[in-house]
């Protein structure tokens, strides 16, 4: 056997013995051999405090009839946010605060749930094969790497989606579940939400929205000049005063313990299963008002870059019916206006101020950036448009 390449995975790195048990759990055959093996980089921006590291493991194997096969699975380290490389660059008052308010430990308590039993046909996780726990806050899983269907999202595929997160979040009400990981004040309606409100949106991104000398960037105002959007910066404004009041609107609706970042990205069409979901990198583990999953499945795609803004009038329509059939389908019957009002207000908090990439101002002004900005301004305008519905 041959085994090389594997440095990338640092001390995670599996000795024979864990290997050729790896190897047997993919393959699903008690006598294969692994032959190589290499660990690789995943093309993936991370954009999470909590992920160390994504990686494929990849490699051949004998199996027991003799003939060879490939197989890989896919790495995710995972971190408590004191270890994360930008954490200098949050306010020294608020680091452990933010340490402290984030679950890193989320995944692998979603793979060891029950979880699996509980999702509604059509929905899955990725298979386990592996979890490595760490004294120093910091953890391994090791999962089933999901090869996608090829193509793009049609509606019907967007409403597909809607439909089964309805069931599921019809299926985690809170007098039916547990979080995933318990802890104080966890079951409290909207706190996720309110932590990420008033850190992302209140502290960071309302305060640089409405600084003139924002507007006057290069990049930003060119973005703004060709699309003639000249009035984006005081419609923010104006929205983000019904901000308060959306939130406590938000905590008075039926709430449900849902996936919690929903984006397509998070939801996997395995090739040659067109009409499932592997389901993966969940997020606020807490009650969200209903409805609220389907703002990152709506804006996943178009942030990044790979839907117009101008596709989501559309989608919107058919992911707000979709999901209230959903939940409907699994006995919790929900006006459509209250699943509208917890989806459209939940992105409001969540997408719609922090749509424009003012991170990327360093950037040198290429094509490409100004295309982005463009584009991001749109997308700020199509989120607009759709969040005036809460009025």
């Amino acid at each position: 056997m041959t085994i090389t390449a594997l440095e990338p995975l640092g001390r995670d790195a599996p000795d024979d013995d864990q290997l050729t048990a790896l190897v047997r759990a993919i393959t699903g055959d008690p006598h294969a051999v692994p032959l190589s093996s290499r660990a690789e980089p995943f093309p993936y921006a991370i954009g999470t405090p909590t992920t160390a590291a994504l990686i494929r493991v990849l490699g051949t194997a004998r199996l027991a009839d003799g003939s060879t096969t490939d197989w890989c699975s896919f790495v995710k380290q995972l971190q408590s946010a004191r270890h994360w490389e930008l954490l200098h660059l949050i306010p020294e008052p608020l680091r452990e605060d933010l340490v402290q308010n984030i679950p890193w430990r989320l995944e692998l308590a979603v793979h060891r749930s029950d979880i699996g039993a509980l999702m509604p046909e059509g929905l899955r996780l990725p298979a386990t094969y592996r979890i490595d726990e760490y004294d120093d806050d910091r953890a391994t899983l090791w999962m089933e790497h999901v090869v996608q269907e090829p193509g793009i999202w049609g509606l019907e595929r967007f409403g597909r989606a809607a439909f089964l997160l309805g069931q599921l979040s019809a299926r985690r009400q809170p007098h039916l579940v547990q979080p995933f990981l318990p802890r104080p004040g966890v079951d409290q309606p909207g706190i996720g939400l309110r932590y990420y409100t008033n850190g992302r949106v209140t502290m960071s991104a309302l305060p640089a929205l409405a600084d003139p000398h924002t507007w006057r960037h290069p990049l930003l105002a060119a973005a703004v000049c060709n699309t003639g959007e000249h009035g984006l910066r005081d419609d923010l404004l104006e929205l983000s005063e019904q901000l308060p009041g959306v939130l406590d609107g938000l905590d008075a609706l039926p709430q449900c313990y849902q996936h919690g970042d929903a984006s397509p990205q998070n939801l996997l069409v395995p090739l040659g299963s067109p009409d499932e979901f592997v389901v993966i990198d969940w997020g606020f583990d807490c009650p969200q008002a209903v409805g609220f999953d389907l703002g990152q499945l709506l804006i996943g795609l178009a942030h990044a870059g790979e839907l117009s803004p101008a596709a989501l009038p559309a989608v919107h329509q058919v992911i707000l019916e979709a999901f209230t059939e959903g939940l409907a389908a699994e006995g919790m019957p929900v006006p459509q206006e209250q699943v509208r009002y917890g989806y459209l207000g939940s992105l409001l908090a969540r997408a719609t101020f922090t749509a424009l990439p003012l991170e990327n101002f360093g950037a040198p002004a290429t094509d490409s950036a100004v295309a982005l900005f463009e584009d991001r301004v749109l997308l700020t305008r199509a989120l607009i448009d759709l969040t005036k519905q809460l009025s």
